[in-house]
Formats: C-alpha cells, structure tokens, sequence
C-alpha cells in the first residue's frame, strides 16, 4: 500500500476521501506522492492528468469516466466511491458503502482493492467499458430517489399531507429489501387509474411520468 497520496480536489468527495485517509495514517501532500487521486469534475480529469509528470500513480474517483482519461500515465486506475455525499458530514460517509475498481494490471487492481478497503469500501471489479452502464444504474438509483421524492411531496402537498410523512414509508422500503407492495402488485387496475385521474386534474404534467413508472413497476 503507498504511504504518500495527494489528493486534488476539494469538493464533496475529495473532502470525505482526505479526511478519511488522515484518520489512516496516510501523509497527505500537495506532490511527490506515490499517488495521484484526482477528486475533480470529469470534465476536467483528461486536463489535470496531462498536467502532471509521469512517474506516480495516478487514479480518478469518477464513475462514467474511461481510464483513457488518464493518458499518458500507464500506473493507473479508477476507484468510483458507489455512494452520494454531502459536506454536512464527513469521512463516515464512506463507511458500508461499495467502490468500483476499473483497472488494466494485476498490480493496478491490488492498489484499487488497497486503497478501497483503507477507505472503508468494499470494492468489485468493473471494466473499464462497462462504466457508463454502471453509473446510469447508480443514477437511477440516488438522482431518481431525490426526483421521486420530490413528486411525491408536491403531490402529498396539493393532497393536504404532510411531505414529511414520506420519508419513514421510502426508508421502510429500503429496509424490506424493495419488496413491491401497493395497487399495482396487488393487480389493483382500477386504484391505478384513480391515481391518473387525480393526477390529470392536479398535476397533468406529471401522469407521464406516472405512466413510465407504472408500465416499469408492472412489468
């Protein structure tokens, strides 16, 4: 395992990723470090990687990115925290949660799989093409929670309920293991369509909507 990380980038990520690797005992410095993590927006990994000297390793936190952003460095690898953080907390965040390794060495991987398991992550092998499907999977899985919830608030708004009345019911879901229960499991067709009907006269910009997820959770 490298004893020396430089950690670029401050934001939400590289903030819980450096907090947590001081708690570790790691030494972190701003260069000559045996590793380069590059906590940046994607938009700008291809840039700083090429803006830094050959020789260390240099790995990336993003989930969608290809390893070829990393170029010209050949000690590489990607290490993708599967987890949403907030700057409200701090390196406790990555406590449980998994990490995708994407690496093309057996050396790259073991440091992958190091350096998840010193943060905390339990780490999987993911390939390098399989990224992209990988974070649209995750995406559907945090964004979309945040985007359902919030319909469902506004809805439970213009019902006279309680919004926050929510959250107990999504976490209980979560704790059953996403066991489907509700009008739709029960083959109940005619509660579905007095959801339409009283979303069409509430909120019809939302029965689209409604419909994808009901045709998905049917299926």
């Amino acid at each position: 395992m490298v004893e020396t990380i430089q950690v670029i980038g401050a934001g939400r990520v590289g903030a819980a990723l450096s907090a947590r690797l001081g708690e570790r005992g790691v030494e972190l410095r701003e260069g000559d470090a045996e590793l380069v993590l590059l906590c940046v927006p994607d938009t700008a990994i291809a840039d700083v990687a090429r803006s830094l000297e050959p020789g260390p390793w240099v790995a990336h936190v993003s989930g969608a990115t290809a390893l070829s952003a990393l170029d010209p460095h050949e000690r590489r690898f990607g290490l993708h925290p599967l987890q949403t953080f907030t700057r409200s907390r701090g390196p406790e965040q990555l406590d449980g949660a998994w990490a995708a390794v994407t690496a093309e060495t057996d050396e790259a991987r073991e440091l992958g799989f190091e350096l998840a398991r010193l943060l905390g992550l339990n780490p999987f092998e993911l390939a390098d093409e399989a990224r992209p499907l990988y974070h649209a999977g995750a995406a559907i899985a945090s964004n979309y929670l945040v985007t359902l919830h919030r319909v469902a608030s506004e809805l439970f708004r213009a019902a006279g309920a309680p919004p926050e009345a929510l959250t107990p019911l999504m976490r209980r879901t979560i704790d059953n293991g996403f066991e489907l229960t509700g009008p739709i499991e029960r083959g109940d067709w005619e509660t579905v369509e007095a959801h339409r009907r009283a979303i069409r006269a509430t909120r019809p910009d939302l029965e689209p909507l409604y419909d994808v997820l009901a045709e998905a959770t049917a299926r």
